[in-house]
């Protein structure tokens, strides 16, 4: 792949900008319009940043096809071709094209992406940094600004979505987060150390028709000193590196902390710049060290007045993990001697921070106040359905709820059972009884637990009707239990369903 290049920016006419994004919407250059023209197989590899498919989908010629050749392939189209499906003369003035001859060139990746409420929205980055291939982004540029990839979809999908007056997109990169948060809060700041990050950001915010932020550079919290928030995202340089060497920096990706310091610094910085009642979410990697409970770890992260959900997705032996952030700047493609060096660095600086692994995952915390916070941290590496905004929010109140009634509040509550929740028995063909009943969520985390005979009657019950006390005096008479005894043993189980979402409060 040949290098990136971090030439001058687009600066175009607002008028122009707008102009432009109808030429896209005309041309059908929308994530539906994509996948109808490329069809399954061809739009999937093109998340792979695999191009072939893509070029033999797009021989057309057509508005659609010349598009996709410009903007995602960055292949030359010709001139008439491309006056055909955008206002040509004006995207060449304004920086989005270059001419040569009689061919045009895109100067920037702008890539169809479309937003939860159906609205049709461009991420603008630099060429050739499609993240997801197998073959890394091709680029040692330190201030190359990359597109749509996993952890930013995964990150738009978990984030609480409510009104909120003031939202951070802390390190916005190409502005994806705050593309989201400009649609629910009525200001957004966005700030990233990458001043060409910031303009992309604007880019970004402009084609899709969304309000302006107010963008600021520096790192971490210092752009914002002094503010508060209601929402703090954050996609932050999270990969655990050696500190590069003169130049090797990826300014995306690696922060220039030791460690996982840089996580640790902006999880606990976050607490003193959220406001009463609004939340943070991050993501993050984390060290596995020898000796030490990472669960422990990271519950010394949460800063004070703050609950946390910390949910860790994956986890890899440092090898493997130094093998991929490798490969994601392109290194397995230089020289072989060059290749080993830096392999043998990453495990040096792994070996002398006895790190054994590393932790991938989310981090969530509510400024809540509260005298006994809710920190959980756990590991879920299974499928989930997002988004997952409302379920995080869901979480949280579960966590109230619990923290403010004792087990005589929970006997006298009343609750139902959360819809898409399924039984499964459990056992041998034939057997007269299941050796166990399992619980499992068909939405949201999709969580799974192992109930008793009482626990699954009981929710089985659960519809609003009855107290939790009564459900259990009735199943106490059927299975010959004394009622008292089962009253007694019970909340703990009850508390259980509730936490993971399986039951609900139902008022």
């Amino acid at each position: 792949m040949d290098r990136v290049r971090t030439n001058a920016l687009p600066v175009p006419d607002p008028d122009h900008v707008v102009r432009l994004r109808e030429a896209l919407l005309v041309a059908g250059f929308t994530a539906d319009g994509l996948l109808e023209l490329l069809g399954g197989p061809a739009y999937a590899a093109l998340a792979r940043s695999e191009a072939v498919p893509a070029l033999r989908a797009t021989r057309g010629g057509g508005p659609l096809e010349t598009l996709v050749r410009l903007f995602l392939l960055q292949r030359p189209v010709p001139y008439q071709r491309a006056r055909a499906a955008l206002p040509v003369e004006e995207a060449l003035g304004d920086g989005w094209l270059t001419r040569d001859g009689e061919q045009v060139r895109a100067t920037v990746d702008v890539r169809p992406y479309g937003g939860p409420a159906g609205e049709d929205w461009w991420i603008v980055s630099d060429l050739g940094c499609a993240v997801g291939g197998a073959g890394g982004i091709g680029s040692k540029d330190e201030q190359v600004v990359l597109g749509v990839g996993g952890a930013s979809t995964t990150l738009a999908g978990i984030t609480v979505r409510t009104p909120v007056a003031k939202a951070l997109d802390l390190g916005t990169g190409s502005g994806i987060q705050a593309l989201h948060a400009a649609q629910h809060a009525t200001r957004v700041t966005a700030t990233d150390l990458n001043p060409r990050a910031l303009g992309f950001a604007r880019l970004t915010l402009a084609l899709s028709g969304a309000h302006e932020a107010d963008l600021r550079q520096g790192s971490l919290f210092e752009p914002v000193a002094d503010e508060t928030f209601d929402l703090i995202v954050s996609n932050p340089p999270f990969v655990i590196s050696p500190r590069p060497a003169e130049g090797a920096r990826l300014t995306y990706r690696d922060g220039g902390m030791g460690g996982d310091d840089l996580c640790r610094t902006l999880v606990r910085e976050a607490g003193d710049r959220l406001n009463d009642g609004g939340y943070a979410q991050f993501l993050a990697n984390w060290q596995h060290v020898e000796g030490e409970d990472w669960h422990e770890r990271l519950r010394s992260w949460v800063p004070p007045g703050c609950e946390a959900w910390i949910v860790q997705r994956d986890v890899q032996e440092v090898a493997q993990y130094a093998e991929l952030w490798l490969r994601d700047a392109g290194a397995h493609r230089g020289d072989p001697g060059e290749y080993e060096a830096r392999y043998n660095a990453w495990l040096d600086e792994f070996e002398a921070r006895k790190t054994r692994a590393v932790g991938f995952g989310w981090i969530t915390l509510r400024k809540s106040g509260a005298d006994s916070p809710s920190v959980v941290v756990e590991e879920w590496p299974h499928p989930v359905e997002q988004p997952l905004g409302e379920v995080v929010r869901a979480h949280f109140r579960r966590q109230d709820y619990l923290r403010t009634t004792d087990d005589a509040g929970l006997l006298a509550a009343r609750f139902r059972l959360v819809d898409e929740v399924v039984q499964e028995q459990v056992g041998l063909p034939g057997a007269e009884d299941p050796e166990h009943v399992v619980l499992r969520q068909n939405r949201g985390m999709r969580r799974a637990t192992k109930v008793d005979t009482v626990g699954a009657g009981f929710a089985g019950v659960c519809d609003g009707g009855l107290t939790a006390g009564r459900i259990l005096d009735a199943i106490a008479q059927l299975v010959g239990e004394d009622p008292v005894r089962l009253r007694d043993r019970t909340p703990d189980a009850i508390r259980l369903l509730v936490g993971q979402g399986f039951i609900e409060p139902a008022e």
